[in-house]
């Protein structure tokens, strides 16, 4: 047998070896308890409030109307979830700094409620917990194929190429007054979405009437319903961090709460600084030249 048949058969079974082993892998992964964004960490670290806000949502909901993308066929599903409502909810208690009330699910609440009233006369509920702030928004675009890039090659019967798309997810959310109906915060987050797809094949005749061919390829996609969380405790973050600086809700340590502003003005690149006060609050002002 000659060498170079020896190694492309070599190369071919250690190829499919390895193939083997992978999709093993891919296809044995159990489920989790969580999924841990990188931004979740952050939120969940955040120093706590004086007190925590109690905040009502009624919907959260995909504000779009996109579609999933397809480059040959029409598709009816959704291009994101529908659950934004719950991983909002999830996010504001998770982050320490709210009391989320049930709304969404208001109806069902109140059913239940006037169930236990007829089934027990002298039972007294206590009333529902009123929220002084509404917090509204939504998904409110997703835009796919904003970069689309490819590379391959081939050589003497061997090559691969590999394809790229970026797809991008943006969440709006802002904070209302009950009491006058203002607007207190508003917030803007963006999350991009990866798709990378790899291929690699063998394509020669070893010998005359006997053709190796061999072929294979893995795509990977960032699930949008993962992407669309990690905006949404995004969001949250800032706005809490908004908040602060506003001095519409305060940190119960202003001391760990300076470093994280600091920190968050230099990611949006504002020109501003912040410092305590001669109370020992948290101000923030704009930079001047001179300075």
């Amino acid at each position: 047998m000659k060498p170079i048949r020896r190694g492309l058969i070599i190369l071919v079974l250690s190829f499919l070896a390895t193939g083997c082993a992978a999709t093993n892998k891919l296809f044995t992964v159990g489920a989790t308890l969580d999924y841990q964004t990188s931004v979740h960490k952050e939120l969940r670290s955040l120093p706590l409030p004086e007190k925590r806000i109690v905040v009502a949502i009624y919907k959260f909901k995909d504000q779009t109307g996109q579609y999933k993308f397809h480059p040959t066929a029409t598709t009816f599903s959704t291009a994101v979830t529908q659950g934004a409502t719950s991983m909002l909810i999830k996010a504001l208690d998770e982050s320490g700094w709210f009391v989320p009330v049930e709304r969404e699910g208001l109806p069902d609440l109140l059913t239940e409620r006037k169930i236990i009233r007829e089934g027990q006369k002298e039972s007294e509920l206590p009333p529902l917990l009123s929220a002084p702030i509404v917090l509204e928004g939504g998904i409110v675009a997703y835009e796919t194929n904003l970069i689309t890039a490819g590379l391959g090659g081939k050589y003497y019967g061997i090559g691969g190429s590999a394809d790229f798309r970026r797809d991008s997810v943006s969440i709006y959310l802002r904070t209302t007054s009950v009491a006058d109906g203002r607007v207190i915060k508003s917030v803007m987050t963006q999350k991009s979405i990866l798709s990378k797809e790899l291929d690699f094949g063998i394509f020669r005749f070893v010998r005359v009437k006997h053709l190796l061919e061999v072929e294979a390829g893995v795509a990977a996609n960032e699930p949008p319903q993962m992407c669309v969380l990690e905006a949404i405790e995004k969001a949250v973050y800032s706005l809490i961090l908004e908040g602060v600086i506003s001095r519409v809700w305060l940190p119960n340590e202003p001391n760990e709460m300076m470093p994280v502003i600091k920190e968050y003005l230099k990611e949006k690149g504002e020109e501003r600084q912040a410092e305590f006060d001669e109370n020992g609050n948290i101000v923030v002002s704009r930079v001047t030249k001179n300075q």
